[in-house]
């Protein structure tokens, strides 16, 4: 069976309604304060909700067994889903405007440029960039998502030419690529809250995000094209915050814009704020 469209079906009462493919879920969404548009039988009738504990963890109740694994079509491109036990999918269709802003930039320069993609996940703006005939590199701390990225990379028929894999710490391989006087096109970020490197390095994004930002600035080609996209899912990480960060840290000349990410729900057009961005470009 082929892939399926994802769709955010619904919002409210801090949940949201998704069709994932050929199954209906519900996930936790805190800032859905607003009330549900949709009938109690659209909510009714779902395969997998993820539920929170006190303690701040959660796991998945399923209504029907479902595969670990199973694809759905995000910005026209099959992804491989996989529930995990942090109520994540692999997919973030939030993005697909900075997604097509990344194929812009890279359509300006030609296609022929060469971006760095850190805290790369699953690989959404690694694929964006591939497929406008760009080349990046793609660094995760956490070993199986470089290979579930690697695995969406295949779905979509692009080679490892177009992508270096790497498995490291992503300010430490930034502090390395200044020492080797390495420079790229474009750089992409989505830092975490949180997080731990592979030898155990602690990342917060509060106190080690400005540090990561002025490596960045060290990357970025001095002649030619170059930008910069920065996004985040951190709460108290306004658009404007981001925006301030970019503005203390890039050149002054450039185009600096910012704004929060959303997804539409399939029937009523509201957006469910996901998140926010700041993106730079010279010229």
């Amino acid at each position: 069976m082929g892939a399926t469209p994802y769709q955010l079906l619904d919002s409210g009462n801090e949940t949201k309604l998704e069709q994932a493919g050929e199954f209906r879920l519900i996930r936790p969404c805190p800032q859905a304060v607003w009330p549900r548009r949709l009938p109690g039988a659209a909510w009714a009738t779902v395969d997998a909700v993820y539920v929170r504990s006190a303690s701040g963890g959660g796991q998945w109740e399923y209504q029907r067994p479902l595969p670990p694994a199973w694809r759905v079509l995000v910005h026209d491109q099959p992804w491989i889903i996989k529930p995990t036990g942090f109520g994540h999918l692999g997919i973030f269709p939030e993005q697909e405007e900075n997604w097509r802003w990344l194929q812009r930039q890279c359509a300006a320069a030609g296609g022929k440029m060469h971006a760095l993609n850190l805290f790369a996940y699953t690989g959404g703006s690694t694929m964006a960039v591939a497929h406008a005939g760009g080349r990046i590199t793609h660094v995760d701390a956490a070993r199986g998502v470089v290979s579930w990225a690697r695995d969406n990379a295949r779905e979509q028929k692009l080679t490892d030419a177009a992508v270096q894999w790497l498995v490291e710490d992503a300010t430490k391989f930034c502090s390395r690529e200044v020492r080797r006087g390495h420079r790229y096109a474009g750089i992409v970020l989505d830092p975490p809250t949180f997080g731990r490197g592979p030898t155990g390095e602690m990342w917060k994004i509060e106190s080690d995000l400005p540090a990561l930002l002025g490596l960045c600035q060290q990357l970025l080609s001095q002649s030619g094209p170059a930008f910069l996209l920065l996004s985040c899912h951190t709460p108290g990480f306004s658009p404007l915050v981001l925006e301030n960060l970019l503005a203390a840290t890039l050149p002054a000349a450039g185009t600096l814009e910012s704004g929060e990410m959303a997804i539409p729900e399939r029937e009523t057009g509201r957006r469910l704020p996901s998140g926010c961005f700041a993106r730079w470009h010279r010229g």
